[in-house]
């Protein structure tokens, strides 16, 4: 009997100031890729400048054998 598994997903946002550079901002998104496993979610710049980055990445359950 297959249960259905929904993938259930985990959100971080981080937010730069607009003096926060182009390579500064790359070089920190990086490293959570590679280190964390996370994904690209959602990006929004801001007309004063600021950014906000949404990160997602999936919640890893175990299952359950016996």
């Amino acid at each position: 009997m297959g249960s259905s598994r929904e993938t259930v997903w985990e959100f971080r946002e981080i937010s730069f100031s607009r003096e926060t550079g182009r390579e500064e901002t790359r070089e920190l998104l990086t490293f959570k890729a590679e280190r964390g496993r996370w994904e690209l979610d959602q990006t929004r710049i801001f007309r004063d400048g600021r950014k906000k980055i949404r990160l997602k990445r999936k919640v890893m359950r175990p299952i359950r054998t016996a």
